[in-house]
């Protein structure tokens, strides 16, 4: 007569099957064809919904329009990051400032700054992008002021994005003095020039000046008769330097490596009341930033930058080449929050513009200081969990000893000085000291990649050996004050002592006082570094 089977044994027969039929199903998953038809299938019907156009649900997560941050960006390789943690340019489940953060994120593109800035105070944005050094165009405006923008971050360091091309013949910073220039203004490509120039000694009035309404179209100028130089964006500069033979690019930010500085702005009362969203914001666009630090990772936000700007990928992996992307570190450098850091801030930018442009008249007044329109308490509040090298500043660039072949390179921009010393000294007096704070530091600062070179210079009293000893040792004097100062890379000087072999041009006898006067010079000289062999 048959046994009946026990309930343990029913139980022992059941589990057999079912892990028979696990590792079944895992050979054929792993290990036949059939199985991988099965993932690819799997994983498209993941993707699909998630594609906001085939599945709407993902495009935007609940909640109304009124709860969305909407940020307007421009056509620029800076803004990849927040783009990259948002999954595009909507609100949609798969943004991780949602998932993270709980963060609803709307990135708007608009070139027109005119027209944003209008959107802007009809709160149809909340937050508008803009570069510190033109930042006072809307602060000094008491129209504007009534609204209290606020800085809330630093996003990036043009490098490379902004360039000055000029024409065959001029081939240094000091060669456009009486050219004509193409510039947008105002705008950064103003701020561009201005500096420029102010490293050769020059100010704005000795270029004559040919208004254009943006950089793309100072480009489109650049071809004609019209003018002998131009400020404009990468990559429009190349077609202009392809159709005028013998022109060249001049500088680039990727030299004047701290002078354009894009942030991102908000009304404070907007700010009081949104606090968590502001903070949320900075972190995850800070978050993005070190994991875009990671090539790997640069991929996929070209592709996404790509699709918001309407660029193929290849070319907004071009236009993310030409950014620094500011870090956690970055800002708290940027907005003075490191005491320790000396180099290029917000606040240098900010103010030396505002008297720049209330003074060319394109300012009704001086802008406000640069404490009363920033906003840091995103940038405190993040300090203690964006720790690590991931989040840190940007180190300076790391230069080799100079080589002899340097000494007498030419000089990209070369400015005269005057620095008192006492008879026969070298060193330092205050009122020298003073003079190298606002003649000289400023643009050792923003030309932040290249060499400076020092040249002493003396008059023909007394003996040569002597005055070319003396000068270099003055030389020195003025590189060491830097140095120690704005704690500046020592490997990055060029020191040169030339006695009175070099004089100024029409005073090479010293036959008068004034000449005399003219031929005891410093020079300080920009030099790009040579290529490392």
């Amino acid at each position: 007569m048959a046994r009946r089977l026990t309930t343990f044994s029913k139980f022992l027969i059941t589990m057999l099957i079912i892990v028979g039929l696990f590792f079944l199903i895992r050979f054929i998953l792993s290990d036949t064809g059939l199985g991988e038809n099965l993932r690819k299938q799997s994983d498209e019907a993941l993707a699909d919904s998630d594609d906001p156009d085939r599945n709407p649900n993902t495009r935007d997560v609940s909640g109304d329009d009124s709860d969305v941050l909407t940020v307007q960006l421009v056509t620029w390789g800076g803004y990849a990051p927040g783009l990259y943690f948002n999954e595009g340019a909507d609100p949609s489940n798969r943004s991780r400032f949602y998932k993270d953060y709980g963060l609803r994120v709307r990135f708007v593109l608009n070139d027109n700054l005119e027209n944003a800035l209008n959107a802007w105070i009809a709160d149809e944005y909340d937050v508008l992008v803009q570069t510190a050094d033109a930042f006072p165009l809307y602060t000094a405006p008491t129209d504007i002021m009534a609204y209290e923008p606020r800085v809330i971050m630093q996003v990036d360091w043009s490098r490379g994005g902004d360039v000055i091309i000029a024409k065959r013949g001029i081939n240094s910073i000091n060669d456009l003095k009486g050219k004509r220039v193409a510039v947008a203004e105002p705008s950064p490509s103003q701020t561009l020039l201005i500096t420029a120039l102010q490293a050769a000694g020059l100010e704005y009035k000795d270029v004559q000046v040919v208004a254009s309404p943006d950089p793309v179209v100072a480009a489109t100028t650049f071809k004609g008769p019209d003018v002998d130089a131009a400020v404009v964006w990468s990559p429009f500069h190349l077609e202009a330097l392809r159709d005028i033979p013998g022109s060249k690019v001049l500088i680039t930010t990727k030299e004047q490596s701290h002078i354009i500085g894009d942030i991102m702005f908000a009304k404070d009362s907007y700010i009081q009341q949104n606090r968590e969203k502001i903070h949320a914001f900075y972190e995850g666009w800070m978050r993005a930033v070190a994991e875009l630090n990671n090539p790997a990772n640069q991929g996929k936000a070209a592709r996404i930058l790509g699709e918001f700007l309407g660029f193929p990928e290849e070319d907004a992996a071009g236009a993310m080449a030409d950014v620094r992307w500011a870090s956690h570190g970055d800002n708290m450098d940027f907005f003075g929050l490191n005491p320790s850091y000396r180099g290029m801030k917000g606040v240098d930018l900010y103010e030396k513009m505002s008297n720049t442009f209330f003074q060319l008249g394109q300012a009704e007044n001086v802008a406000p200081p640069w404490r009363s329109v920033t906003y840091t308490g995103a940038i405190s509040a993040a300090d203690s969990k964006l720790t690590g090298p991931e989040y840190a500043a940007e180190e300076g660039p790391d230069f080799s000893r100079p080589t002899e072949a340097e000494r007498t390179a030419p000089a990209l921009a070369s400015k005269p000085i005057t620095i008192n010393f006492a008879t026969g000294q070298h060193a330092l007096t205050e009122n020298a000291k003073t003079i190298i704070d606002l003649q000289l530091a400023d643009i050792a600062k923003s030309f932040a990649n290249m060499r400076v070179r020092v040249e002493g210079n003396t008059d023909n009293v007394g003996a040569r050996a002597m005055n070319v000893e003396l000068s270099q040792k003055r030389a020195q004097s003025v590189a060491d004050y830097l140095i120690r100062t704005y704690g500046m890379d020592p490997n990055r000087f060029i020191i040169v002592g030339n006695g009175p072999d070099d004089p100024v041009p029409g005073c090479e006898t010293n036959a008068t006082e004034d000449c005399r006067a003219r031929n005891r010079r410093t020079e300080f000289q920009l030099i790009t570094p040579a290529p490392v062999q």
